[in-house]
């Protein structure tokens, strides 16, 4: 039995959603948004929440049955509230700037990088040395975020690069004379 998958999704008010065969449709204050289910997986709409259920017994069907509750409880939170993640850039002369619709990065290279932002998402550089990444579709602020920190992720010994706030870097101890 998943604990996660047995819990049924409240929907709040000014959010609706309609649930047509294995698609869930949501619309919300932030947008509308959809996912389609796995085959295995079943949804069912109450007066204000949305269950799922598993088809059948088998493993995958029981491993479906979470997954697919965790994208519809994702989708009602992102036209909610939308999901945010936080980079920080580390290094002399390392810069962030938002011009237009593009993501000016200078990370010590001998040229500038500038990173196109895509369509949903909304990124802001309140300092020179952080960048916030805003919208409504979770997957796609990750991978955003992990885009940009993969034009230079942050090395052992001094730490330089862009790296998540709160994220720990493992130091390594330099060379010894």
């Amino acid at each position: 039995m998943s604990r996660i998958g047995n819990k049924a999704i409240a929907i709040p008010s000014g959010v609706t959603a309609n649930v047509e065969g294995q698609t869930v449709k949501i619309k919300g204050p932030k947008g509308a948004m959809q996912v389609l289910l796995h085959d295995d997986v079943t949804a069912k709409m109450d007066k204000s929440t949305v269950k799922l259920e598993p088809r059948s017994e088998s493993k995958r069907a029981r491993s479906m049955w979470g997954t697919s509750r965790t994208l519809v409880a994702n989708l009602i939170a992102g036209v909610t509230k939308g999901f945010e993640e936080r980079l920080e850039i580390t290094g002399v002369g390392y810069r962030a700037a938002v011009q237009g619709k593009s993501l000016n990065l200078q990370l010590g290279f001998s040229h500038d990088i500038n990173f196109a932002i895509p369509e949903g998402i909304t990124i802001a550089t309140p300092k020179p040395t952080e960048i916030v990444v805003t919208g409504m579709d979770k997957q796609k602020v990750g991978h955003v975020a992990a885009e940009i920190r993969g034009f230079r992720p942050p090395e052992p010994y001094k730490g330089k690069g862009v790296k998540y706030v709160g994220e720990y870097i493992f130091r390594k101890e330099g060379k010894k004379k």
